[in-house]
Order: structure tokens, then C-alpha cells, then sequence
């Protein structure tokens, strides 16, 4: 059988405290569906995007299912805040050069 591991978003369901986010997933002829949790609080200060939750998730959810030899019992897993400082540092914005550069000086 293939090893081939299939990793389908399905949603975000906002809460008091966290966003859960949903994921289905196929992994050796296995659907099984998880659901990861990343609290309010890191989006709110800025230390996570709203637009990367998902994939915040996703890179959690790979590193769990990686080891095949020892599939997670779990079916909930909530991001730590050691996970959004490596996913903030690694994702980083490159900087952003001017369109406009700035003009000459005539320095007489």
C-alpha cells in the first residue's frame, strides 16, 4: 500500500478562547479526521496571521504523522507558542525594496 499522506483543510471554527481548525486525513488507505487548536491570543498580538492558521496547522499536523511506525493516539493537538515563533521566523517577509528609488544628491 501507498504511504502517500493526503492532508485536506475542511474548516475554522472561531471560539471564546482558540480557533479549531479541521482537517481530513487520508494516510495509507486511512481517513481519519483531526482537529488542531491555536489560541486568540497570538492573533490578536500579532504573532500569528489569521491567513496562516491553516498552514501553522498543517506543519503541526506533518511533523505528527511523520512517524509511521508510531501513528499519534490522539485527535487534537494545540499549537504551542515555541511552533508560531519557528513558523514566524522561518516565514518572515523578505524586505521590502522602494519602487521609487531615492534621487541622486548634487552635493557642490
Amino acid at each position: 500500500m501507498s504511504d502517500t499522506l493526503y492532508i485536506q483543510y475542511v474548516e475554522c471554527e472561531p471560539q471564546a478562547l482558540v480557533r479549531r481548525y479541521t482537517f481530513h486525513v487520508l494516510q495509507s488507505g486511512a481517513a481519519r479526521d483531526f482537529t488542531l487548536a491555536i489560541p486568540n491570543e497570538a492573533f490578536v498580538s500579532h504573532r500569528a496571521r489569521y491567513q496562516d492558521g491553516p498552514d501553522i496547522c498543517t506543519l503541526r499536523l506533518r511533523r505528527e504523522l511523520s512517524d509511521c511506525a508510531n501513528p499519534p493516539a490522539g485527535r487534537h493537538f494545540d499549537v504551542s507558542e515555541t511552533e508560531l515563533d519557528d513558523y514566524r521566523e522561518t516565514h518572515l517577509p523578505k524586505s521590502v525594496q522602494s519602487l521609487y528609488p531615492a534621487k541622486p544628491r548634487n552635493i557642490q
